[in-house]
């Protein structure tokens, strides 16, 4: 092996290395509410829809009654990440989650996968964007399903926070389909529904 392919092998390594940090210190940030710890995950331009570009609209956003101050204490597990490269400074990847958040009374947990684009700026690996979905939430005391499988009680009842997941893998629809025909009845009694991805 030349060492022209040894060093390119070398910093793919250290990028894997490096990029599998950011969801890892992305969920001690958010357990810790430490705005300015995730803020600097992400790259500084940011775009946060409508608020605003940059960090500390991305701060704002966090530190928002709809968001952090929506619960109390939360546990975010990272439970496996994969990753695909563009080129050398741009990469995709997806980050499984089991979220716990206390919201009063109740103790909800949410099951996650992040669909994540990274960026490499001047050598260090950010966040360019994360989109959260998810299958489910409800509190632990009870199982997810009826009606929509979310069940936080009293908050994120809009479309927008309604799970997206399973059916908005690309791969889903087309297995079932090629399954026998009645053969997910037999399995479920809530069928997945695409919907298209909310902004």
């Amino acid at each position: 092996m030349s060492d022209e392919a040894l060093l390119a092998r070398l910093e793919r390594v250290e990028a894997q290395l490096a990029i599998g940090q950011l969801p890892a210190r992305y969920a001690l940030a958010v357990d810790a509410r430490d705005l300015e710890a995730l803020g600097g995950l992400f790259v500084e331009d940011v775009d946060c829809g409508r608020w605003g570009r940059g960090r500390e609209a991305l701060q704002a956003f966090y530190a928002s009654e709809a968001i952090l101050q929506a619960f109390y204490r939360s546990v975010h597990q990272v439970c496996g990440q994969t990753l695909d490269f563009q080129d050398a400074d741009h990469a995709t990847g997806t980050v499984y989650c089991r979220a716990e958040h206390e919201d009063g009374e109740h103790w909800v947990v949410m099951a996650i996968c992040y669909f994540d684009q990274y960026e490499r700026r001047n050598g260090q690996w950010y966040f360019a964007r994360r989109d959260e979905r998810h299958w489910y939430s409800t509190d632990w005391l009870q199982r997810p399903g009826v009606p929509a499988w979310q069940n936080w009680p009293g908050k994120y009842t809009s479309a927008r926070y309604q799970p997206r997941l399973p059916a908005s893998f690309p791969s889903w629809h087309g297995f079932w389909s090629r399954t026998a025909r009645d053969s997910s009845s037999q399995v479920t009694r809530q069928p997945c529904v695409a919907q298209e991805p909310s902004t």
